[in-house]
C-alpha cells in the first residue's frame, strides 16, 4: 500500500502533472492549469504543434517536448529520471484529460510505481461533456472509448457491452462513424442514442434519437469531426434473456435459420429482423450482399 500526500513536500522527487486542455474552446483553460504550465520544467506533449498554438496564446515560453502513442516508452525513462532529480513535468493531450483515450496512462503507472508524487487537475472532458448532455441516465455510466476497428473484434467487444446496464460512452472518428453505428445498432437493437460533436466549439452539435433515427442522419451526412456516441444501457430484464445469437453476424444468423430451422429466406430474414430489431430491408440487403 502507498499514500500520497500530494502538497506535505516530504520528497525530494518532482511532480508529475497530469493538465486537461480545452476540448475546442480556450476559454475552458483553467488559471491553475496555465500557472502549471508556466511553473513546469518540461511540458511533455501529444502533439508539439498544437500544443505551441495553446502555449503561444497564453504566453508559455517552457521546453516542450514530444510524448505520444508512438514515442512514450522510449520517452517514459527520460521523464521519470527528470522527475526523480527533482524537475517537474507537466503531461497535456491534444484536448481533454491526458490519459482517457490519449497518451498518459502508462507514465502515471510508472510514476507512482517509482513514488513519485502524481498530480491531477480538473478541467475539461469530452465523454462527461457529452453524457450530461446527452439526456440519457447519468447515475452510473461506463466509459469505454474507442471500440476496435476490426468488424470480428468490434463485434465481439460489443456482445459484451450490449449486457451493461448503465450508459455508455464511447468515441469516434468520423470515418468510422457510420460503421460503427450500424455495428451497435446490430448488436444493441433501436436503443436511444445521443452523438455529439464539435463539443464547446462554436458549431457545437447533439443528435439524439433512436438508433434507426440516429443511422438514418448519418447516411445523409458527410460526417465531420470527432464524435462522443452515448448509449442507453439495457434494460434489466434484459440481461439474463440469452443472446444465443450476438456473436453472430446478420448472414450467419440468416444461415442459421435456414439451415437448422429449416425456413425460407424469407422467414429466416423476418426472424432476424425480429430478434434485432431491424428493419427488414437491412436484414435482406446484408443477406443477399454478395449476390
Amino acid at each position: 500500500m502507498k499514500i500520497q500526500k500530494s502538497y506535505a513536500g516530504d520528497t525530494d522527487y518532482g511532480t508529475l502533472y497530469i493538465v486537461p486542455t480545452p476540448i475546442g474552446n480556450l476559454e475552458d483553460m483553467t488559471f491553475r492549469a496555465v500557472r502549471l504550465l508556466k511553473e513546469a520544467d518540461v511540458i511533455a506533449a501529444e502533439d508539439t504543434r498544437n500544443t505551441k498554438k495553446l502555449l503561444n496564446h497564453f504566453d508559455i515560453q517552457n521546453e516542450l517536448i514530444s510524448y505520444h502513442e508512438h514515442n512514450k516508452q522510449a520517452r517514459e525513462d527520460a521523464l521519470l529520471n527528470r522527475l526523480e532529480k527533482g524537475e517537474s513535468i507537466a503531461v497535456v493531450s491534444d484536448a481533454g484529460m491526458p490519459g482517457v483515450s490519449d497518451p498518459g496512462f502508462e507514465l502515471v503507472k510508472a510514476a507512482v510505481g517509482r513514488d513519485i508524487p502524481v498530480v491531477v487537475l480538473p478541467g475539461a472532458n469530452a465523454a462527461l461533456c457529452a453524457l450530461v448532455g446527452s439526456g440519457l441516465q447519468t447515475d452510473t455510466f461506463h466509459f469505454h472509448g474507442f471500440l476496435p476497428r476490426k468488424k470480428k473484434e468490434r463485434e465481439a467487444e460489443l456482445v459484451e457491452l450490449k449486457k451493461i446496464r448503465s450508459t455508455i460512452i464511447f468515441y469516434e472518428s468520423p470515418h468510422r462513424l457510420k460503421e460503427m453505428l450500424k455495428a451497435l445498432h446490430e448488436v444493441f437493437g433501436d436503443r436511444s442514442v445521443a452523438l455529439s460533436r464539435e463539443l464547446t466549439k462554436k458549431y457545437e452539435e447533439f443528435i439524439r434519437g433512436s438508433m434507426t433515427e440516429v443511422r438514418e442522419w448519418a447516411e445523409e451526412q458527410e460526417i465531420r469531426g470527432e464524435f462522443c456516441v452515448i448509449v442507453e444501457g439495457t434494460e434489466e430484464d434484459q440481461v439474463d434473456d440469452v443472446l444465443w445469437w450476438s456473436a453472430l453476424s446478420v448472414i450467419d444468423h440468416v444461415t442459421h435459420y435456414i439451415e437448422s430451422e429449416d425456413m425460407s429466406s424469407k422467414d429466416a430474414i423476418k426472424a432476424v429482423a425480429t430478434e434485432r430489431k431491424l428493419p427488414k430491408r437491412e436484414v435482406y440487403q446484408a443477406y443477399h450482399i454478395n449476390d
